[in-house]
């Protein structure tokens, strides 16, 4: 589990945009102009969306994730090595489904579709 294993798996997902808005080592992965997906300078693990702040805190409490530094209570950073990389993979993707389907619906539509 990476840095490199997370920008393949999201540079893979339908309409999801790289950038650096916060500056040079700062992976920011968007869909439709909304983050699904975060890893800072420091490098030690990758920020995602949940479905809700108890569903955060479940992870957190099973030990496999931690508060996001910066996001809402509804995101929990996942650190390397923490999660296996088939839990790492599906963290991602809901992330970037839960921001996807807060969309306008023109914008959804813009989108290639999910498969």
């Amino acid at each position: 589990m990476s840095r490199e294993f997370v920008n393949t798996l999201c540079a893979a997902l339908p309409g999801a945009e790289w950038s650096e808005p916060f500056g040079p080592g700062h992976d920011i992965w968007k869909v439709g102009g909304k983050i699904f997906a975060a890893m800072g300078a420091a490098g030690d693990g990758v920020s995602v969306k949940c479905a809700d702040a108890e569903t955060a805190g479940l992870i957190i409490e099973m030990g496999h994730g931690m508060r996001a530094p910066y996001f809402h209570k509804s995101w929990i950073m996942l650190p390397w090595g923490k999660v296996p990389e088939e839990e790492l993979r599906e963290r991602v993707e809901t992330s970037y489904d839960l921001i996807r389907a807060t969309l306008t619906k023109k914008a959804q539509a813009a989108l290639p579709p999910r498969n």
